[in-house]
């Protein structure tokens, strides 16, 4: 980076420093305290700005260095002078590196970053398998959670017959968690032998991922006029209560025609709020399609029709295989990724949506 570009970055980020010792300031303030909603926009915005921060009074500290032994070089006679040649080059090369590392800080944030996450898992085509293989992504995800110390919270859990999954929705808690789960969304294939199979022949199963962000009340403001809500009796586990209460809730969205129904809690307060939660973030999704055509096409592929020509990734038992074909990636590490070692893909998908952005700002 020249010194030229030094300069304009140094006056870019004292900007931003300013910002951030504002928000410091209004963290301490009671009145944000006291307040959810500022307090979360203040919170949010704070660590989004807290590592660029971190970064730039690094190459500020390097860049006084390099100042101090530049004054001093004019001064400088043998040993010392090598010395402190050495220094500036040191110096210079480390203002090189944060900037890079800057660079990247400053790529257009995510807007959900930050979010938690819904998950819903469904087995689409392949009968009974594709529920068996829901329920090893489902396990897949817990197991990914609990290595990253990620909270989870299962909102909506149907069963099948062989102990697979017909539908789990659940939700994920963590700083992180919207970064690495954003790309699971979309069909995913399998291809083993199924459990049910006598004949010992590799079948093709899928199950579909959506990936959702969480959001909250005021984010999304949903009028009840617009809904029709039947209760009814739960179907699934609970014992004598289920069969006795109306606790099961279906909420139609009108407008959209969006249905969510959730049975799996005793309270029919507690299934409808975790009904609207859903439909929450199905509203957003459907918010951000309209303001975004790019996104739209992008999220419009994430279900699909949960066929077995239309995948994002592909898990085969026979080569221990993973890959994932949007960015041409293969692992032969499938055991340990069903296991909760999904980093070893989501880190390449992270790289190639880095990579990416980088090449659109530099273009």
């Amino acid at each position: 980076m020249s010194e030229r570009a030094e300069v304009d970055q140094h006056q870019r980020l004292s900007a931003v420093a300013d910002e951030f010792r504002e928000l410091e300031a209004r963290l301490a303030d009671p009145e944000t305290a006291t307040d959810p909603s500022r307090l979360r926009t203040v919170t949010r915005r704070y660590r989004e700005l807290e590592p660029v921060v971190a970064v730039f009074r690094s190459i500020e500290a390097r860049a006084a260095d390099r100042a101090t032994a530049r004054e001093l070089l004019e001064v400088a006679i043998g040993d010392e002078r090598v010395h402190l040649d050495d220094e500036v080059d040191a110096a210079s090369a480390d203002i090189e590196r944060l900037g890079a590392e800057l660079r990247e800080l400053l790529l257009p944030r995510d807007p959900n970053a930050g979010r938690a996450v819904i998950i819903e898992i469904r087995g689409a085509e392949g009968g009974e398998e594709a529920n068996l293989f829901a329920r090893d992504l489902y396990d897949m995800y817990l197991a990914y959670a609990a290595n990253r110390r990620w909270k989870v919270e299962t909102l909506s859990h149907d069963t099948s017959d062989l102990g697979g999954v017909n539908q789990v929705t659940f939700v994920v808690r963590g700083d992180d968690a919207w970064q690495r789960l954003k790309f699971e969304g979309g069909p995913h294939r399998v291809q083993r032998v199924p459990v049910t199979e006598s004949q010992g022949r590799v079948h093709t199963s899928s199950a579909t991922v959506a990936v959702l962000p969480e959001v909250d009340e005021v984010e999304v403001s949903i009028d009840d006029r617009d809904l029709e809500i039947d209760v009814y009796r739960s179907s699934g586990a609970g014992g004598q209560h289920v069969n006795t209460t109306d606790s099961a809730v279906r909420i139609t969205h009108v407008p959209t025609g969006l249905v969510v129904t959730m049975q799996d809690e005793r309270s029919q307060l507690q299934n409808r709020a975790r009904a609207m939660q859903v439909l929450r973030a199905r509203l957003h999704e459907i918010a951000e399609r309209e303001r975004n055509a790019e996104q739209s096409a992008e999220r419009r592929s994430q279900v699909g029709g949960g066929g077995r020509s239309e995948k994002i990734r592909t898990y085969n038992y026979k080569e221990n295989r993973v890959t994932d074909h949007r960015i041409g990636f293969t692992v032969y590490r499938l055991s340990d990724v069903l296991a909760g070692e999904l980093d070893l893909v989501v880190d390449a998908l992270l790289h190639d949506e880095r990579t990416r952005q980088l090449a659109a700002v530099d273009g």
